[in-house]
């Protein structure tokens, strides 16, 4: 698999995680925790289904501790801090915050062998992160509550979370993707443990809520996951980086053809900006093509 394939498999992550607002509002009350423990355990039996004609795939789930510690600490640790976010801090400036991430990804790049952080990943970066502000800048408040306030670090800290899982996931370039499946396997049963102790169970009272858990689970916390993890180990880490600041102006496309959200001049500005920092950034896989 080719730099190039492997950095396109994993745009479509980015498109995935752009639906996660929009069908996430089709499950109706059901509490965050229950809903990852659901969502993760239909995305665990994704990659299984893949392993048909493959029965060697299942190896890949026999990884060393430090494999475990960083594919369910991020995925378990960046949705429990993101959805404790969401539970205490004004949606809007939590998700700002927590889309710092791509940002990090980029910066973080320069880190691993072989890699090199050039001015234009910077400048584009910075783009996504004022067009992802901009994004926001409509919802946002003046004055925090103490809970509001430990919210917005859990968003802070789960950005770092979600960055260093994705770039450590090139340091681990060897292992698998199938392995993701045992990581979604265990987030499940961790955030379905986590669910019993802090929420009530509330069960979907329609079918419709019932296809979109499915629909979320095979997709955003299923597919994604996957695409991700070949695009972080094997396609262009600083593009996949900047290019993300693509995910909360889809997410707010998706929205808005749905129904749940306003067009404005904001989004549209916040699209040049977006769409140019994904442009500056990947300037160097363009100019190979």
């Amino acid at each position: 698999m080719t730099p190039r394939t492997a950095t396109l498999i994993g745009l479509t992550a980015i498109v995935l995680w752009s639906l996660l607002a929009v069908i996430t509002v089709a499950t109706g009350k059901i509490p965050a925790l229950q809903l990852a423990a659901m969502t993760f355990a239909v995305g665990a039996l994704v990659g299984p289904l893949t392993w048909i004609g493959r029965p060697d795939a299942i190896r890949a789930l026999r990884q060393p501790p430090l494999v475990w510690i960083v594919g369910v600490g991020g995925l378990f640790g960046y949705h429990a801090l993101y959805f404790l976010a969401l539970r205490l801090a004004p949606p809007a400036e939590a998700g700002l915050l927590n889309y710092l991430w791509p940002l990090l990804i980029v910066l973080f790049s320069s880190l691993l062998p072989g890699e090199r952080l050039a001015p234009h990943h910077i400048i584009g970066a910075l783009l996504g992160l004022v067009g992802t502000g901009l994004l926001f800048a409509g919802d946002s408040r003046s004055g925090y509550a103490t809970g509001q306030v430990y919210g917005l670090i859990a968003a802070f800290v789960a950005a770092f979370v979600w960055a260093t899982y994705s770039v450590m996931s090139r340091k681990l370039k060897s292992v698998p993707t199938d392995a993701v499946a045992g990581f979604c396997f265990v987030t499940a049963l961790l955030a379905a443990a986590a669910h019993g102790i802090f929420e009530i169970t509330i069960w979907p009272d329609s079918p419709a809520q019932w296809l979109a858990i499915i629909a979320l689970g095979v997709g955003p916390v299923g597919i994604a996951f996957y695409a991700w993890d070949i695009g972080m180990k094997r396609g262009d880490i600083r593009v996949l980086g900047a290019v993300s600041y693509a995910t909360p102006l889809l997410s707010t496309a998706f929205l808005i053809l749905a129904g749940f959200a306003k067009p404005s001049a904001s989004i549209a500005i916040a699209a040049v900006l977006i769409a140019g920092g994904g442009l500056i950034a990947a300037k160097d896989t363009i100019a190979r093509r």
